[in-house]
């Protein structure tokens, strides 16, 4: 049986692993390619760990940081699958349910608010 998300360690392995098969699609390449990851994957790792374990610190207006990417629906599509998978694949439990629920929330807000913004079609 595979463990929950219990720890930073979890949530490190869910966004290294994440994002390693996130970018190995050839229709995410384009819109992260001029990311510098390693840079940028503590504070990912920090606000999945304040999503999921309730760890303080992360103050981030995430959508901010992403409303201006040329993002279509079907990036949000590929997006969510590749999240849904790499939980799935890693984790089981109470924890891994809230991130895959987070995740969809996430998604769809993010959808709408760059569709109402103009951002979208």
């Amino acid at each position: 049986m595979q463990k929950d998300i219990k720890t930073s360690e979890d949530v490190a392995l869910l966004v290294n692993t994440f994002y390693s098969n996130l970018l190995q699609i050839e229709e995410i390449k384009p819109i992260f390619g001029h990311i510098d990851f390693e840079k940028h994957k503590p504070h990912m790792i920090a606000f999945w760990e304040f999503v999921l374990l309730d760890k303080e610190g992360y103050k981030t207006n995430v959508f901010d940081k992403h409303v201006n990417l040329p993002l279509t629906e079907n990036h949000f599509t590929i997006w969510l699958a590749t999240f849904e998978n790499t939980v799935n694949h890693l984790f089981s439990g109470e924890n891994a349910q809230k991130a895959l629920l987070r995740a969809q929330t996430i998604g769809y807000t993010f959808q709408q608010k760059m569709k109402q913004m103009g951002k979208m079609e």
